[in-house]
């Protein structure tokens, strides 16, 4: 049984509960800082309500680097309170909040120099392992060329005098997000999708609410709140000039591109992190599949859709072929994403020198805004945000404790990690399989089971993509808060960066299954599908442009399965 489910019943009850009645905190943006917001405001016995124009994780919080980690680069640049905050946080994810999601990931770092180079990055990394003080991770290790060799054969042998090798974690980003999002919304907070701020209510100088487009039922709604937190990311500017008052800070879109390549490709047992002239490149394990990333560019273009050109797939390329004995090829690449990184705007005209630090203003009564830092201090970002909504709620509220609230699916999940093999036997799956399930449901694993015991059609791989079972495209549908066949694709799976196809031989089956759900017709069902291809279809054009402008043109050639009008 389904107990804690962000269904499309639980969608429309909440929209209806928050038209019906004012809430302490509503919460604009369903990224990682909004889900954080409204988790860490719900945890303090508040009223709250989330709205997220698109789908949850639908921006940047869906296309990162896929990291839980300090930034080893901030410590070049002498920030070290952020690099000791963002190790505190990743031990919390690990160990705490999200083990069922993060997971240890190990990596090379090749010396190109003897000597100084081995004693300065040496020294680094550790700081780095001294920093993180939980011990949640194994420190870091010096290894000759012959070691490095070793853990890494597919680098080319006079790429490197040796290497130090040093571990981070990783995580789901999307998954993690939503699970955010379904945890806040288990202790009561109004969670809702597809439904667009159109603007602010005000009474004299105080927000006191919104206008919120229902983008799947198109019509519009007011919800009062004694505060609002603007945390749209990069959007937070368009936001903003929806209140007709200037922020007091901006935020400046720097674009990350990532390609997906499959795991025969790179020969290696660790993760890569290279440095280049323009950033630092890393090649993260990613289950059948290596994640090569990341570029650092301004973008000023649609906010929605960035766009991957061929000059930025080409630059990763070369870059990471400098140190690959055996060259990616164009045609190794089985999935591109691009995301924009919200940095505050600052006096650098560079983005890699702008602060990934995090701002929380009150331009107005009524309204705080946060903004900034990065996905690690996701936690970190919404308590500030909602301690500064509590300094203007005039009443006591408790302090945050969401650094002491699991998510949901973390509780029990390392005894059913040690029973496994138990689960597969019981379950008719294989081993591989449950621990697959584990991985991305934790203890909620049973839930699919039970829907694979009462359908077992449900356990056979679906069609097109063999990693991800039938059931999972069900249970999105019915627990998770999808609502179109896109946000299963891209955001609950990865099918639409881990396939050669991007996912066109799985969309029909994946759009049936759905439609059990959500009760599609047949032409629902085509229209799904059919919105999907013209959006790999753009996405193919767009990365063979050869500059943003280019790129975005061509990207912007396949419309929203459901049009967003304002931001």
């Amino acid at each position: 049984m389904i107990m804690t489910a962000l269904s499309p019943a639980n969608r429309d009850a909440a929209l209806e509960a928050l038209s019906a009645t004012e809430v302490d905190v509503l919460v604009i943006g369903g990224g990682v800082v909004g889900a954080g917001c409204a988790l860490d405001a719900v945890t303090r016995g508040l009223t709250v309500g989330l709205v997220e124009a698109r789908d949850l994780a639908s921006g940047t919080s869906s296309r990162s680097s896929k990291l839980i980690h300090g930034g080893l680069r901030y410590l070049e640049m002498l920030d070290f309170g952020l690099v000791r905050e963002a190790l505190r946080e990743r031990g919390l994810i690990l160990q705490r909040l999200a083990p069922h999601l993060a997971r240890p990931v190990r990596f090379l770092y090749p010396l190109k120099h003897r000597g100084w180079e081995r004693l300065y990055a040496g020294a680094g990394v550790t700081l780095y392992d001294t920093m993180a003080l939980s011990g949640a991770l194994p420190r870091h290790r010096h290894l000759t060329r012959r070691g490095a060799l070793r853990a890494c054969p597919a680098l080319r042998k006079e790429s490197l005098v040796g290497a130090l090798q040093y571990y981070d974690a990783q995580v789901d980003d999307a998954r993690h997000t939503m699970f955010l999002a379904r945890t806040a919304a288990s202790f009561g907070a109004h969670v809702a999708t597809r439904a667009e701020v159109a603007g602010f209510l005000r009474e004299g100088e105080r927000v006191t609410g919104v206008r919120v487009h229902d983008l799947e039922h198109d019509r519009t709604l007011e919800i009062r709140a004694h505060q609002v937190i603007n945390a749209t990311g990069v959007w937070t500017d368009d936001t903003q000039s929806l209140v007709g008052e200037r922020g007091q800070f901006h935020v400046r879109a720097s674009k990350g591109i990532h390609l997906v390549v499959p795991r025969d490709r790179i020969h290696s047992s660790t993760g890569l992190i290279l440095r280049t002239e323009r950033s630092v490149l890393f090649v993260i394990p990613w289950g059948r599949h290596w994640i090569v990333g990341t570029t650092d560019t301004d973008w000023s273009l649609d906010k929605a859709h960035p766009a991957a050109s061929a000059k930025d797939i080409d630059y990763l390329l070369t870059e990471v072929n400098k140190v690959l004995g055996r060259p990616l090829e164009r045609a190794d690449v089985e999935g591109v994403y691009a995301g924009l990184r919200p940095l505050l705007s600052g006096e650098s005209e560079s983005t890699s020198q702008l602060s990934r630090e995090h701002s929380v203003s009150s331009p107005v009564p009524g309204l705080v805004v946060v903004a900034g830092g990065k996905y690690t201090t996701y936690r970190v970002m919404a308590r500030d945000a909602v301690d500064a909504c509590v300094h203007s709620l005039a009443r006591n509220v408790p302090r945050s404790v969401t650094d002491r609230v699991p998510l949901l699916g973390a509780d029990g999940y390392p005894a059913l990690w040690n029973r496994r093999g138990i689960l597969a036997a019981e379950s008719g799956l294989h081993v591989a399989r449950v621990e697959h399930l584990l991985g991305r449901y934790g203890s909620l694993v049973h839930e699919l089971l039970d829907l694979i015991r009462a359908d077992p059609d449900l356990g056979r791989p679906i069609e097109g993509a063999d990693d991800y079972l039938r059931a999972e495209f069900v249970y999105a549908a019915a627990a998770e808060g999808a609502r179109h066949l896109v946000d299963v694709l891209a955001r609950r799976t990865r099918i639409s960066i881990e396939t050669f196809d991007r996912g066109v031989v799985a969309a029909p089956h994946a759009a049936e299954l759905m439609g059990r759900v959500l009760g599609w017709t047949p032409s629902q069902r085509e229209r799904e599908v059919e919105n999907y291809r013209l959006r790999v279809e753009a996405e193919r054009a767009s990365q063979e442009q050869q500059d943003d402008e280019t790129a975005d043109a061509a990207r912007l050639g396949a419309p929203d399965v459901v049009p967003v009008r304002i931001i």
